[in-house]
């Protein structure tokens, strides 16, 4: 019994170590996610200029270009502007860190959940093999959430193109570090103290009829689907004079 009892004990403890290890270390194969990704049919093209998020232009540039189309993950707009680490299985082929990405648009492929740029494709390839990998197309991969990184830059605020004063006021979030959802944004005029919910127009694009005069705050409702969501707020982060294109600094970065 005692010698049972020992072989248990031993069992739980290797068990534990194996939890806590996963928890600890990202590199835990249960953590990353089988599926399939492609890439754009141009080999320059580093995204897309449009897209169903809404990023216009920007989307081409983004985390160096390296972006990606989603499916499921899209998630209605909600998905805009994740990041995910998606390296392929195949050792002989790829690297084993892959390639960091940032979802810029709705796609749908051969069974694939990730439609790469080209660039964000070619990087999953050791450097001698990033033609064999292209000629297959399409490839076996694994991926996973992961913080987005941006060096150097505050969270923005963008104001659509579409936004018209002051009738119609159409933002949306341009380098969000961390990894956690907007769920919710609101919009209020320093001497009113009301807060006035815009709606998700499309992908990473929130709008508002008739928007609040005057230098504008923005709250916004954040989530990562484990804790309890928090609200940030940027305090007088659009000014009175606002204009459609335009690009304001919140003054500070997410977690």
């Amino acid at each position: 019994m005692a010698s049972s009892a020992s072989f248990y004990t031993l069992l739980c403890a290797v068990l534990l170590s194996t939890v806590l290890h996963c928890l600890f270390h990202f590199s835990c194969a249960e953590e990353y996610i089988k599926t399939r990704a492609t890439f754009y049919g141009s080999p320059d093209c580093l995204g897309t200029a449009g897209g169903a998020c809404g990023y216009g232009s920007f989307g081409r540039s983004l985390n160096g270009g390296d972006v990606a189309a989603v499916a499921q993950l899209y998630r209605n707009g909600t998905g805009c502007g994740a990041c995910y680490q998606v390296r392929c299985t195949h050792p002989e082929l790829c690297t084993e860190s892959g390639a960091k990405i940032v979802v810029t648009d709705y796609g749908q492929g051969d069974r694939t959940d990730f439609i790469l740029s080209s660039r964000g494709y070619a990087k999953l390839a050791h450097s001698d093999k990033i033609k064999e990998l292209i000629l297959m197309g399409v490839v076996e991969v694994e991926y996973k959430r992961i913080p987005c990184q941006y060096p150097g830059y505050n969270l923005m605020f963008k104001i659509d193109d579409s936004s018209n004063v002051p009738d119609y006021l159409a933002l949306q979030f341009w380098y969000q570090a961390g990894e956690k959802d907007v769920l919710t944004v609101e919009l209020c005029q320093e001497q009113s103290y009301e807060w006035k919910e815009m709606c998700r127009s499309h992908g990473a694009v929130w709008d508002v009829v008739t928007p609040p005069k005057g230098a504008l705050s923005v709250r916004f409702l954040l989530s990562d689907g484990i804790h309890a969501p928090e609200w940030k707020i940027a305090p007088n982060v659009i000014p009175v004079n606002w204009q459609a294109g335009a690009l304001y600094d919140s003054g500070f970065q997410l977690d």
